[in-house]
């Protein structure tokens, strides 16, 4: 027998912590997160303090190509070579796969690999996907900032932390999903990164930010998601929660299958 505290259950969120006064909910999280961005957004310290997390990818790639509209500079397109692969597949298996157009494997997104196609700009910051030098701190889930675009590799330097400074060249490298939600095994081949002034909320484990801006246009429903966004932020007075419902309106409450006492940790 589930206890009063356990289980699905709506909470509501305190009004203090709560944005309900907007138009335009991206702009409006944008804002309150990223406050007078176009005069700080090549501030590392700045961009590397907060960041908005959002329940689903959809959210992310909406938020991460709102904020790269906004700020200035040249930007750059990057392209994955996708294809899925064969070696644990019988022949009939792979008559069918070959089948699939391009343009649905490109479509596909996955929370630990890149996507099909991202937007960079230099001062962009990002989220390594791959442990690529542990030595120097470039592991899976650290922030960097854009320094240079090139066709083939990209440039990016570690933003906080002790290894704040270290420089790193990054190439393309073949990336597969830890947990396939097809039934094929999608290899991508792309820059191991992804955007990050929206993330989502599984992202940004064991970093302490100073400004966290939630952002769930749909109920949070996992056990962990709304514990993991609440322990990112170092204080109550730095985060801000923006909950929409289908229409758009500004909501007061979640659906959260974790103990309501989530808040009393802040």
């Amino acid at each position: 027998m589930s206890k009063p505290n356990e289980g699905n259950a709506e909470v509501d969120i305190p009004p203090e912590l709560l944005i309900t006064n907007f138009n335009n909910p991206i702009e409006a999280i944008v804002q309150s997160t990223y406050p007078n961005l176009l005069s700080r957004y090549q501030n590392g310290q700045f961009v590397q303090s907060r960041a908005i997390l959002a329940s689903t990818i959809e959210a992310v790639d909406q938020i991460n190509d709102y904020v790269l509209k906004l700020v200035p500079g040249e930007q750059r397109e990057y392209y994955s070579a996708d294809k899925i692969d064969k070696s644990q597949i019988n022949d009939a298996q792979a008559f069918e796969f070959d089948m699939i157009p391009p343009e649905f494997l490109n479509s596909l997104k996955a929370s630990d690999i890149a996507n099909h196609r991202f937007t960079l700009k230099v001062g962009t910051p990002i989220t390594l996907l791959r442990d690529l030098d542990p030595s120097q701190g470039f592991v899976t889930g650290t922030r960097l900032i854009v320094t240079r675009l090139g066709q083939f590799v990209l440039q990016a330097q570690i933003m906080s932390g002790k290894n704040a400074g270290n420089m790193i060249l990054i190439p393309r490298i073949p990336m597969s999903p830890s947990r396939s939600p097809w039934p094929f095994k999608l290899v991508r081949r792309q820059f191991p990164i992804s955007v990050s002034y929206a993330m989502t909320l599984d992202k940004p484990q064991g970093q302490s930010l100073n400004n966290v801006g939630l952002y769930l246009p749909r109920s949070v429903i996992r056990h962990d998601q709304l514990k993991v966004a609440f322990s990112s932020v170092k204080s109550k007075n730095g985060l801000k929660i923006l909950i929409q419902d289908k229409d758009d309106k500004a909501m007061s409450s979640t659906i959260n299958a974790v103990f309501k006492e989530v808040f009393g940790n802040l």
